[in-house]
């Protein structure tokens, strides 16, 4: 990535924001039409595999399309003794990044939809079986990015993370969150794809559980893990739906 530093801050902020703004208003879009849950968490999935493909492969070439606190914690872990990866100053910079896009696209969901620009989710989701669904979903993404890029396949990384993400929506329990700065943003909106503030923190660990899982499987597969080459290194998103019924 040649990109300068602030660049890549704004592509993983933009990004962000756009991932998370395209699975609230999806969600809300899809109360309004469909009473039916199989419905609405088909039309949530459907739009969230479609944005991510498309963020990823529009921002990956600028930041390396993280969007996601795990993954850009991975990345600079995996790397950390190349010194060909991602700096502490990298990952400063990225995750608070990535957080305010999260906030800022659930807001501007919100607003599109002429929902309260700001109004605390109330759906619980605080309960073991989520969180090993999101132990699941994190661990098998963080295993797809870098076994993509460790065998030279980075180039798949925009369908085959979508794909992923997509798949989980439906065969893990939390609907794939998979990411932290997601998970906080959506609790800012009580929509379909929200998430109660009390639910975030075992959530958010779950995630970083995951996300170490997924390193180890790397490294079982695919051998030691550094240096790995995360040059397009993207994802995720997801939903709540992705979590949920959202």
């Amino acid at each position: 990535m040649n990109a300068s530093l602030g660049r890549r801050v704004a592509a993983e902020a933009v990004g962000t924001a756009a991932l998370v703004a395209v699975v609230v208003g999806s969600g809300i879009q899809a109360t309004e039409l469909s009473r039916d849950v199989g419905v609405q968490l088909l039309a949530n999935s459907i739009s969230t595999v479609l944005g991510l493909g498309v963020l990823i492969a529009l921002l990956g070439p600028v930041s390396g399309a993280h969007f996601n606190p795990a993954v850009t914690l991975t990345a600079w872990f995996a790397d950390r003794k190349s010194g060909s990866g991602l700096r502490p100053l990298d990952v400063f910079a990225y995750v608070p990044a990535q957080i305010a896009g999260a906030v800022a696209g659930a807001v501007l969901a919100d607003a599109m939809f002429a929902e309260p620009l700001v109004k605390w989710s109330t759906q619980d989701r605080f309960a073991g079986h989520l969180w090993l669904g999101e132990i699941v979903a994190t661990a098998g993404l963080v295993l797809l990015i870098f076994g993509l890029n460790r065998t030279g396949r980075g180039r798949f990384a925009p369908g085959a993370v979508a794909s992923f993400i997509g798949a989980a929506y439906w065969f893990t329990s939390s609907t794939s969150f998979a990411n932290p700065a997601v998970t906080i943003g959506r609790t800012f909106t009580d929509t379909f794809a929200g998430i109660a503030p009390a639910s975030v923190a075992p959530f958010i660990a779950a995630q970083l559980v995951g996300a170490a899982a997924g390193l180890g499987l790397v490294a079982l597969l695919f051998g030691p893990v550094a240096p790995a080459e995360t040059d397009v290194v993207m994802p995720q998103g997801d939903t709540e739906l992705a979590a949920s019924p959202r």
